[in-house]
């Protein structure tokens, strides 16, 4: 697995149309807190049970049209979950899968907050609420 920081993972977006950005946190996090412009959503693990789905490489095999050699760059908080998701998706046989540091909101910060050490949004990228 590779791993790209947010501003890495939007630049190789931009150059590499045929990548796939799925967003793996819950459907809360991603309508409410935010997600990047383009990210599909599909949920590693849902609240309130927080198992992880095991359709998950097949939602994400559908989103890649079958093409297992098409690139998908994986996205989380924290850029935690989206290595456990990642593995999952290498061991499925996708052959080029991108963890983004960071994550969406980055790391916490000495007062136990999210958002300002780091993360897509920190960064300035393109994000939207649905």
């Amino acid at each position: 697995m590779q791993h790209l920081d947010p501003q890495a993972a939007h630049d190789f977006l931009q150059q590499t149309p045929e990548a796939v950005l799925v967003d793996c946190r819950t459907e809360i996090e991603h309508m409410y807190v935010g997600h990047p412009v383009g990210a599909e959503h599909v949920a590693w693990q849902e609240a309130p049970d927080w198992e992880i789905d095991p359709d998950f490489a097949r939602k994400v095999g559908r989103l890649v049209k079958g093409d297992l050699s098409r690139p998908v760059l994986l996205i989380c908080r924290s850029g935690t979950r989206s290595i456990f998701a990642g593995e999952a998706l290498e061991a499925a046989g996708f052959q080029q899968v991108i963890n983004i540091t960071e994550g969406f909101e980055g790391p916490l910060d000495d007062n136990f907050h999210r958002g300002t050490l780091g993360g897509w949004r920190l960064r300035g990228l393109p994000w939207q609420q649905s």
